[in-house]
């Protein structure tokens, strides 16, 4: 089966968290239109400012969205998190760590 296009993966991405392409424009400081012309015009040509904004709100790392990172969803999503996580203080890091130690196996899986 084929990899999903770049504008395919936005779009997915987008409606699997609830948003709207007004939504996500906004988060990105981007227009309705420019999200809508990245999901459906081939091939699309994003900055890589945009891109990383993109990226940053759909949870996911830019390589994944243009589809040079090998793995699942999860992993992309798993590596956009510790990014995050890294860039946080001291103290969420302790607390993010503590809650991960009292969850332990505890969660369900999705």
């Amino acid at each position: 089966m084929a990899q999903p296009t770049f504008g395919k993966r936005i779009k997915e991405l987008r409606t699997a968290k609830g948003l709207t392409l007004d939504q996500l424009a906004t988060a990105t400081a981007s227009s309705k239109s420019y999200i809508w012309e990245l999901e459906n015009k081939d091939p699309p040509r994003p900055s890589a400012e945009k891109l990383a904004d993109i990226a940053a709100v759909l949870g996911v790392t830019t390589d994944y969205l243009i589809g040079r990172e090998e793995g699942t969803l999860a992993d992309a999503e798993d590596k956009a998190f510790f990014r995050e996580y890294s860039q946080m203080s001291e103290g969420t890091r302790k607390k993010i760590r503590a809650m991960a130690k009292l969850m332990g196996g505890k969660a369900d899986d999705d």
